[in-house]
């Protein structure tokens, strides 16, 4: 009787993937040249570095969408919005490092600090999940006009002039506009840090 229950929780396909991933899977192979083209942006065409933030990307990605599969209303626009998450906790993680470690010291082994640089403590991580829920909740409890609005300038990263053409309303109230939304999500965000 525990088997049949594991096997029903699991769930999974003739392939063997977990239900709970298949999801992940079927969106990263559908996004992800836009995805690496993003990163590689991101990244100042450094491909290494562009393969880590995918890599992160994915990584958090797919443990969000198992936890919590259910509040995945578009996950291809959600690989997106965790790809701009991690670059940015790239740049505050380097920003930490440059004030906390003097640069004029030499390091005894690069490699032992490379390889440590892109570990999460726990408390990291779970503060980074619940960031993310408390802010795709948010998302979720947009109306449609704002989900439109949050995709047309967060997943797509389209400029101002051509959001305002696509709303019909001038360049002025498409920032105001995307200056609330940015606000109400980060308010989100911030609710679950503690």
């Amino acid at each position: 009787m525990e088997a049949m229950e594991s096997k029903d929780r699991c769930a999974r396909d003739d392939t063997g993937v977990a239900a709970q991933d298949r999801m992940f899977v079927e969106s990263w192979k559908r996004v992800r040249p836009e995805l690496s083209r993003r990163a590689r942006r991101l990244a100042d065409g450094h491909l290494d570095r562009a393969e880590d933030l995918l890599s992160a990307t994915a990584m958090k990605a797919m443990l969000f969408m198992r936890r919590s599969p259910e509040l995945m209303t578009d996950p291809d626009g959600f690989l997106f919005v965790v790809l701009r998450h991690v670059f940015l906790d790239n740049i505050r993680r380097q920003q930490r490092e440059r004030g906390v470690f003097d640069d004029n010291v030499e390091a005894d082994d690069d490699r032992m600090a490379a390889s440590t640089a892109g570990v999460l403590s726990q408390s990291q991580r779970i503060e980074l999940h619940e960031q993310l829920e408390s802010v795709v909740s948010a998302v979720r409890r947009l109306s449609r006009d704002q989900k439109q609005l949050f995709g047309m300038r967060f997943v797509q990263e389209l400029p101002y002039p051509t959001i305002a053409r696509r709303l019909n309303i001038n360049q002025a109230l498409a920032r105001k506009r995307v200056q609330l939304l940015r606000a109400r999500l980060r308010k989100a965000g911030d609710g679950a840090s503690p």
